[in-house]
């Protein structure tokens, strides 16, 4: 989907090319004289438009305007939210009518409006059709954000190219979110790497199975036994600053399908499980965006990746692992691997001396049951670190809410027969696994989100989201060094 941003007042987009125009008002919206706004003036003097957000009214064939559709919407006060909201209803009342081209006037520019109207388009949008040559691609292929005035226009340029950026890494990571697992086995998430380290500044490396075990990682070995499928470790890097400068590591969890092992899942709702692999594809979605902002700084993507079967060599409970770091884990259930191929991530992680380490992982349904499906969770002993994914979460729409690691809750992790087991009791089960995880992670500032709320949706809209790709863009930005103001020198 092609993305431009244009300078259009309503008279000007009234006479813009497009199959539908859709217009945003805001509360304190000022009607002029040009048609789109006498048409607004008599929608609400009838009633017709009331300011409530997401409320909307559909003609066609209006006089004085080019389009054959326009859709105008309120949108509030206006916030990011609001047009998210406000435009997703929008294209959706379009899709009977299949535009090839649409334009959308919004109030102004600001990078989250942008980014939540470029974003809403590209969701309402989507049709999967990797697997399924049934289904009919989306015919929208341009889409035309508008603004006001040429100075609104150029000042929102950065913003656009963020917006555009976002909408094309949560494009990937959704893509192969969904892809069923024997159409993204551990070898083609490292081809996706592959194409992505041709891009100027990333470099890709794929490790195999010799390289993974001579690194000494028999954790993330041993879940990947009971699988024919060969497991992979890819190692992503975005050189955008010095190499003096510290990168910020990115760790996603790749597990292409889970079954639980050993410890079988139950069949109902087992085909969700391909989306086990959701925060690799999001590491993979972030590095996409990356490249196409080009910013300053250095970014290391990790992804352990491979599937956990139950055939006859494969891991057992009881079986005592040792990790790369040297720690021994004792498996006392065999669907808790996830954390299995992580906590060996994290330790390769401390090679780079990180400025900070983020791990991205469908980690718990105990995390699900906390927080649902709105907010992912989020887990650090740095209040530094947790107030800026906070923070970039809020902005980037793509929330994230801070749960505790307090020391007791490691006393279920105790063995008696390793350093550690791989799960506690039922209680509290997102902070057990993340208190695990931690073992692993002393060395550098730490931060972990459990993603098996907002991840994918189940039912009638089964599918992956993209999240947090938003988030993490917004927060790796955050990170770019500003140009120091320069100081005026005292006359003598």
């Amino acid at each position: 989907m092609n993305f431009e941003l244009k300078t259009l007042d309503l008279k000007a987009a009234a006479s813009h090319a497009s199959d539908a125009l859709i217009v945003l008002i805001a509360t304190d919206f000022k009607p002029a004289s040009d048609a789109v706004s006498r048409l607004i003036a008599q929608a609400r003097a009838s009633g017709d438009l009331d300011a409530t957000p997401a409320k909307l009214l559909s003609t066609w064939r209006t006089p004085g305007v080019t389009a054959s559709r326009v859709v105008l919407v309120s949108v509030g006060e206006g916030n990011a939210r609001l047009v998210r909201q406000a435009v997703t209803a929008a294209v959706a009342s379009l899709k009977a009518a299949a535009p090839k081209k649409i334009t959308i006037c919004l109030p102004d520019g600001t990078q989250q409006r942008l980014q939540a109207a470029a974003q809403a388009v590209a969701d309402a949008s989507y049709v999967y059709t990797a697997t399924k040559p049934s289904a009919k691609a989306a015919a929208l292929s341009r889409v035309v954000l508008a603004l006001p005035t040429t100075a609104k226009t150029q000042a929102a340029k950065d913003d656009f190219a963020h917006a555009r950026a976002h909408v094309a890494g949560v494009a990937l990571a959704r893509e192969w979110g969904n892809r069923p697992a024997n159409h993204a086995t551990p070898s083609m998430l490292a081809k996706v790497a592959q194409t992505l380290g041709k891009h100027k500044r990333v470099r890709c490396q794929v490790l195999g199975p010799k390289e993974i075990e001579k690194l000494g990682m028999g954790s993330f070995a041993a879940v990947a036994r009971g699988s024919h499928e060969p497991m992979r470790f890819i190692v992503l890097h975005y050189d955008g600053a010095a190499k003096t400068q510290a990168p910020t590591v990115l760790v996603g969890k790749g597990i292409t399908f889970d079954t639980g092992g050993i410890s079988l899942k139950p069949g109902a709702g087992m085909d969700e499980m391909k989306f086990d692999m959701c925060g690799a594809a999001s590491v993979l979605g972030t590095f996409e965006a990356l490249a196409q902002l080009q910013p300053a700084i250095n970014v290391v993507g990790l992804i352990p990746t491979c599937e956990n079967m139950p055939d006859g060599t494969a891991l057992k409970p009881g079986d005592v692992v040792t990790s790369m770091s040297g720690q021994t884990i004792e498996v006392l259930n065999t669907d808790a691997e996830g954390r299995l191929i992580l906590c060996d991530a994290l330790t390769y992680a401390t090679r780079f001396k990180p400025r900070a380490v983020i791990d991205i992982a469908t980690l718990t349904g105990a995390c699900v049951v906390s927080l649902g499906a709105v907010r992912s969770g989020l887990f650090s002993p740095s209040d530094e670190l947790a107030h800026a994914l906070q923070e970039a979460g809020e902005a980037a729409l793509d929330p994230c809410w801070r749960l505790p690691l307090d020391d007791e809750y490691a006393e279920g992790l105790k063995s008696n027969f390793a350093d550690v087991a791989n799960v506690g009791g039922r209680d509290g089960g997102a902070i057990t696994a993340a208190k695990f995880l931690q073992r692993f992670a002393k060395d550098y500032p730490w931060a972990h989100l459990d993603i098996a709320g907002s991840a994918w949706k189940s039912g009638a809209a089964k599918g992956a989201t993209g999240r947090p790709v938003g988030l993490l863009l917004q927060y790796l930005l955050s990170t770019v060094a500003k140009p120091a103001k320069p100081t005026q020198r005292r006359a003598a």
